[in-house]
């Protein structure tokens, strides 16, 4: 997988180098490949994305997250939070489509008698 295009602006904000940034994806790259299984899956991506993310704010002085007057809220923590977010309205849709298809078959289906 191609290194994302966030990548600079990662290594920018937790304040290392892009060279160094590169090397982390790669091995975050790697290790979501193994854990995944496969390179092609969102599984994988959101893994590589995340571990990067990770190694990047371990690695640099800073945090990938904005600065705030209460608190400081992560990057990784959004990117999660809204593939959970996003999973949640596919299995709302594929429910409802499989209540639709199942009521499609029984009004249009064949006819049963009484005995």
């Amino acid at each position: 997988m191609k290194a994302p295009k966030i990548l600079p602006w990662i290594a920018h904000r937790t304040g290392i180098s892009e060279e160094l940034a590169l090397k982390l994806w790669r091995r975050a790259a790697g290790e979501a490949e193994v854990i995944a299984g496969c390179c092609t899956s969102s599984d994988y991506c959101r893994l590589a994305v995340e571990r990067f993310i990770d190694y990047a704010e371990a690695e640099g002085d800073h945090s990938v997250a904005r600065d705030a007057v209460a608190s400081r809220t992560c990057v990784s923590w959004l990117l999660r939070h809204q593939n959970r977010i996003s999973k949640l309205n596919l299995i709302t849709a594929h429910s409802l489509v499989r209540l639709w298809q199942s009521n499609w078959l029984n009004f249009f289906g064949p006819q049963r008698h009484a005995c």
